[in-house]
């Protein structure tokens, strides 16, 4: 499962399908918007659809953890 070590990979899913539809505005950033508004109206799909949305977005922020956060020695 190299590819999820692969930034450029997770990078090109965050501007595809992590902003996918671009107009009238990103979808993931319309799904956090209704979040942070309210969300009791927000049915199975719509979970769904912010998890997918936002999944690449998870993966980049592991692999920027991974990278600035010094390993530990055990």
């Amino acid at each position: 499962m190299e590819f999820l070590n692969n930034w450029k990979l997770v990078l090109l899913l965050c501007l595809t399908l992590g902003l996918a539809p671009f107009f009238p505005e990103p979808h993931l950033w319309g799904k956090l918007k209704w979040l942070i508004g309210d969300p009791s109206g927000m049915e199975a799909s719509d979970w769904f659809d912010l998890l997918l949305h936002g999944f690449p977005f998870l993966l980049l922020i592991r692999i920027i953890v991974i990278k600035v956060l010094p390993k530990t020695e055990k």
